[in-house]
């Protein structure tokens, strides 16, 4: 299958008083504890503000919601346990970018995403941030292609695996610069950060959460964020759309249930989540971790998984990238 760049950019681009509940909307979902299953392992940011999100939504409606971590696959094992839960409200999904990108990554999947789940709302976005070993001589994203291109096979890029959002990232970045880096995959990205500060790997797309710690202490040069607008936890970092127009990259997270779960289910959950995100105490962590909050409708979450899922699609099946 053949790529063109014009063809792929064409696909897009503490709490507060406890809010006031109807009794009837109360009585009538939820009905018993819930719970938020996430197909990854604990602490990430998708953990962490999961479990902020469910003592939330644990107030707001009056019932335990229990953060669940059911990983492996992927995020695929989680994913396909509430695809084949009741719909009825009491197993939801936290949704991650991971759903979007698996749809083509993965063969014979015992779910559809688009056609197993209903979307309830997206949460947060976060950037990954293009970042070097202090070895590497430049400090803009112009230098860094120069050198790039200049060293052609000779800097290794670090991920968090095979279809992760820091290999995809760093893949977008290649396929629209035409630079040759090598990619080294890991097992998740704590063991790919470990290199890149020790300089075994020269360069990664890390999620923000994970390396801004290591970016303010100075053990790690930020050159950008994948994101299209700034961030305002390094609000001093250029976008790498900047110095490269159209480009865009970044993880997200939202909350999905099974097929034909009530369009009042959904609608609740909704209203709670938005009302999540307008909370200090979330907003507050959100902005710690490099985090945007993504308040929105069902149909607008829907929309966004649509094109993630289309975008990352073509540049998988265009690359031959499969799952390991």
């Amino acid at each position: 299958m053949s790529i063109t760049r014009r063809d792929f950019l064409n696909l897009g681009a503490g709490v507060a008083a406890v809010p006031v509940v109807s009794a009837t909307a109360q009585a009538q979902y939820p009905l018993r504890p819930v719970r938020i299953v996430l197909g990854f392992p604990p602490g990430g940011s998708s953990d962490v503000i999961g479990r902020l999100m469910a003592q939330w939504l644990s107030e707001w409606l009056g019932q335990p919601f229990v953060f669940e971590n059911r990983p492996g696959a992927g995020s695929n094992i989680g994913t396909e346990y509430v695809a084949r839960a009741a719909p009825d409200g009491h197993t939801l999904l936290w949704a991650t970018s991971a759903n979007a990108i698996n749809a083509t990554l993965y063969n014979n999947l015992g779910f559809d995403f688009a056609r197993d789940f209903t979307p309830v709302a997206s949460v947060f976005r976060v950037p990954n941030v293009l970042e070097v070993h202090p070895s590497v001589p430049v400090n803009t994203v112009a230098e860094f292609i120069a050198y790039a291109k200049a060293n052609a096979g000779k800097l290794n890029f670090a991920s968090g695996g095979i279809g992760s959002t820091s290999q995809l990232a760093a893949e977008l970045f290649k396929f629209m610069t035409g630079v040759d880096m090598r990619h080294v995959p890991y097992r998740g990205s704590a063991p790919a950060l470990i290199d890149l500060l020790s300089g075994q790997v020269q360069v990664m797309f890390d999620l923000m959460p994970a390396s801004i710690g290591y970016i303010r202490a100075g053990k790690l040069r930020p050159l950008a964020v994948t994101t299209a607008i700034r961030s305002e936890a390094l609000p001093e970092l250029p976008t790498i759309g900047e110095f490269l127009p159209d480009y865009e990259a970044s993880t997200w997270n939202g909350v999905a249930v099974p097929r034909s779960t009530s369009n009042e289910i959904v609608e609740a959950l909704n209203r709670g989540i938005n009302a999540g995100l307008a909370d200090p105490r979330i907003m507050a962590r959100l902005t710690e971790l490099g985090a945007t909050a993504l308040p929105d409708s069902p149909i607008e979450f829907g929309k966004l998984v649509a094109d993630e899922t289309a975008k990352w699609g073509k540049l998988i099946s265009a690359l031959s990238i499969k799952a390991q």
